[in-house]
């Protein structure tokens, strides 16, 4: 699985350097929503599709190759591209191939290790994954010291290619089917990981409108149902999240932030991401899930007041520590969340039925995050920065009490 550093290099540089392009050629936080929400929404397609094709053909290498090498092609359009509207064109590209490389990762793991250790395979994956991001944001961190924005996509173009080569050495192996990760929770835990700061889907059937019944239930007030509730949970907690994060790099460029520096904040996320890796899990262990997930919305609401209140009023490198601040606090409660959540969900799912509804929760998840890119570019255009980080923070409590009613209304208490 050596594609796994290159790549990550070259989607995590995409992450940040999309939404600096769109500001570069003269666009706004509305260009930047649409866009967000394009990859999202494409990806959300793009892990249903991928997903059928490595259940019906069992290829691994072949969708590696195509998906990096479309990756490449992405990058090298947008090198030459100078108007947003191709931009968002090559957006529906990336969100659509970027996601291609996670059920083959998901597979090779499943197929290399035993069960029992699949968690410590994943967590290597995982490693690999923030550590190019890591190489991603130091490179740019610098980058504009020496070029322009617009080179950076070649940068991430050459990684991209050096996964395409990469990935020809992954070899035929026994076919496990997907949804066995669903039965373990180690597998489980890797899949609400997230080390993109957003999210990460995973939808081992297509959901149906019949895998909405608990939903439907608890919407038409019939019942109170715990996972109904979970799945409203979710949807909100990462509505209001990506909310936020849509609109931070064009925030923090409001406020006279150069790329490197946007760079460098997302550089000390990832390494508070990387320092808190391991301390997660054992807080969790420590104090229970539902008091881990419940921990969570304190720093995930604190990072937003923080940059929302301190970082127009401050400037230099005051602004640049708390815009630091800000963004590490808000990993912090998402990592404590995702390990906290992962758990409580597989708990809460009747056996037999995983496969269900981990694909409904992606889809609330994914809606969620595709509400938040769209709601942060038109809240923000319309009524300014306050208003949209106002409204994330209200999501977010939403989240809270919603999940205050999940633990209060549980009727499964099954041990793993």
């Amino acid at each position: 699985m050596y594609f796994l550093l290159p790549s990550s290099i070259a989607a995590e540089g995409l992450h940040i350097v999309v939404p600096l392009y769109i500001l570069f050629l003269n666009g706004t936080i509305v260009e930047v929503g649409i866009s967000t929400a394009i990859i999202y929404g494409f990806s959300a397609i793009g892990s249903i599709f991928w997903g059928k094709i490595i259940d019906k053909f069992h290829v691994k290498r072949i969708i590696l190759v195509i998906s990096f090498l479309a990756i490449s092609l992405s990058n090298i359009l947008l090198f030459f591209t100078s108007e947003i509207i191709s931009v968002f064109l090559i957006s529906t590209l990336i969100g659509f191939f970027v996601i291609a490389k996670n059920p083959v990762t998901q597979l090779l793991v499943m197929e290399t290790v035993p069960n029992n250790q699949w968690s410590n395979l994943f967590a290597l994956t995982s490693i690999m994954s923030v550590s190019g991001s890591l190489v991603a944001f130091v490179v740019g961190s610098f980058w504009e010291s020496f070029f322009d924005l617009r080179p950076y996509f070649l940068f991430c173009a050459t990684f991209s290619i050096l996964s395409t080569i990469l990935s020809i050495t992954v070899k035929k192996s026994s076919f496990l089917e997907r949804t066995t990760i669903t039965h373990s929770i180690h597998g489980l835990r890797y899949l609400f990981s997230s080390f993109r700061f957003n999210f990460h889907l995973f939808f081992p059937k297509v959901p149906k409108s019949r895998d909405f019944k608990q939903l439907a239930i608890l919407l038409k007030g019939k019942a109170k149902n715990e996972l109904g509730l979970l799945l409203l949970t979710n949807f909100f907690f990462y509505f209001g999240s990506n909310a936020f994060f849509t609109a931070f790099i064009p925030f923090l460029k409001t406020n006279q932030f150069s790329n490197s520096s946007v760079f460098q904040v997302y550089l000390f996320q990832t390494i508070t991401l990387l320092a808190v890796f391991y301390v997660v899990p054992r807080i969790t262990a420590k104090i229970g899930e539902e008091k881990s997930a419940k921990l969570a919305y304190i720093p995930r609401v604190s990072g937003i007041l923080v940059a929302a209140l301190l970082i127009p009023i401050t400037i230099g490198m005051q602004s640049f520590v708390i815009a630091t601040i800000a963004g590490c606090l808000m990993i912090v409660a998402f990592s404590i969340f995702n390990t906290s959540n992962s758990i409580i969900l597989f708990k809460t799912i009747p056996r037999g039925f995983e496969g269900t509804y981990l694909g409904t929760n992606s889809f609330m998840i994914g809606i969620g995050i595709f509400a938040g890119a769209l709601t942060a570019s038109y809240v923000t255009s319309a009524f300014g920065y306050n208003v949209l980080f106002f409204t994330a923070i209200s999501m977010l409590c939403i989240s809270f009490f919603l999940f205050q009613s999940f633990f209060k209304n549980k009727l499964s208490h099954r041990e793993i």
